[in-house]
């Protein structure tokens, strides 16, 4: 007896638990256990919250994605390298020393076209020391490519393919000052020899340092596996905000993808792909005319050695450098420098250190128009100044 009225309470309890939920779902348009108990048939989207309205969201943003592979893929391209060594010197008892075969040591990167005309962004490592150099258009063209000039520290090399075309499919940079954290990336190279693959991630950090250098990164999840160096990381715009230059591996001996890939900010590739250009500029202007050209940029200023850190609120570099001092009569003098000032930017990019900022001025053609982003008086602005030729510079 006592067995069946616990039989009864229990069905009784089962019943109001059950019928309270009823009432707590019955606007739910949800299959559930009062739906079964009811006898109702399980309807064959059973389970699913998208309405047609999500599913077009999502349809559209699944296109958006498509194009925008499609109009970054034909400005991505394959690098491939071949390094000859010498091989190693033997002893033969006979011989004597006797050297050995060289050898040839196969590299593979990626790049990222630039200009219609053939400029090609990639990481110096892809083609440092190399002996020949091989660049493949995404509709599979070869074409030779010749390296123009290399900044070995930021890990960016600046090429030129060797073709009469003009009508290359080129990216455009994008600021990757204004890059946050959380915002959607594609990173697109060619890993493993693969051609053409986009992954796609987020920002995952910015001012990233890999080992002890000082150079900054973009921290990001996007898929970064060898041969994918030198290819871009792109936003939703199709720009390039960074330079893809290598995965961290925290066991060396773990070479795979492992959620962290590191990027050269845009920012800092425009300043070395500026330099060049204006570089190779000199040396043609130097060559019409007879005399020499580089190094005649002339400002007038003088920084201290060591860096100055500027807080994240002023939302400019997060370096800067002190002018200690600013020669009568100079450049900076007609401009309004003065002792005091921090310089955070030139020409709208960050430097590293102060030398630097010194040695782009001195990379700039005389009455070259400049803007230098200042911080005086706990105030932000910017000065625009018109080089002058070095005193000291004699032709």
């Amino acid at each position: 007896m006592e067995l069946a009225r616990r039989v009864v309470f229990a069905l009784i309890i089962l019943a109001i638990a059950a019928g309270l939920y009823s009432y707590s779902r019955q606007d739910s348009d949800r299959y559930g256990l009062p739906q079964l108990l009811k006898g109702e048939k399980v309807p064959e989207d059973a389970g699913s919250k998208l309405d047609a309205e999500d599913v077009r969201a999502l349809a559209r943003m699944n296109d958006a994605f498509s194009k925008l592979a499609a109009s970054v893929l034909p400005s991505v391209v394959s690098i491939t390298t071949r390094k000859v060594t010498a091989g190693q010197t033997m002893l033969h008892p006979l011989l004597g020393l006797v050297p050995g075969r060289p050898e040839v040591i196969p590299g593979l990167g990626s790049g990222a076209i630039i200009s219609k005309d053939g400029l090609v962004v990639t990481n110096y490592h892809v083609v440092a020391d190399v002996s020949e150099l091989a660049v493949t258009t995404n509709d599979n063209q070869i074409f030779s490519a010749q390296v123009l000039g290399t900044d070995e520290e930021r890990d960016i090399a600046l090429l030129r393919i060797e073709s009469e075309r003009k009508d290359f499919p080129a990216l455009s940079f994008g600021d990757s000052d204004k890059v946050k954290v959380g915002e959607m990336v594609f990173a697109v190279g060619n890993p493993f020899g693969l051609s053409g693959t986009v992954t796609q991630g987020i920002i995952s950090a910015r001012d990233r340092h890999l080992s002890d250098s000082q150079m900054d990164y973009l921290q990001t999840d996007t898929v970064i596996n060898p041969g994918n160096s030198g290819g871009p990381l792109v936003d939703i715009h199709g720009k390039i905000v960074g330079v893809n230059v290598a995965i961290y591996r925290g066991d060396q001996n773990v070479r795979a993808w492992q959620g962290v890939g590191l990027s050269v900010p845009a920012n800092g590739v425009k300043m070395v792909v500026t330099a060049i250009q204006q570089a190779l500029e000199l040396r043609e202007q130097a060559r019409r005319s007879g005399k020499s050209m580089i190094g005649r940029g002339y400002l007038g200023i003088e920084v201290i050695r060591d860096p100055i850190e500027i807080d994240n609120v002023w939302g400019t570099s997060p370096i800067g450098a002190l002018i200690s001092r600013v020669d009568a009569n100079s450049p900076a003098a007609v401009s309004g420098l003065k002792p005091g000032d921090v310089v955070t930017k030139f020409q709208g990019m960050s430097f590293r250190m102060p030398a630097d900022l010194l040695q782009i001025i001195l990379t700039q053609p005389p009455g070259t128009v400049v803007k230098l982003e200042v911080i005086r008086n706990n105030r932000m602005r910017e000065v625009p100044a018109r080089l002058g030729e070095r005193p000291d510079v004699k032709n």
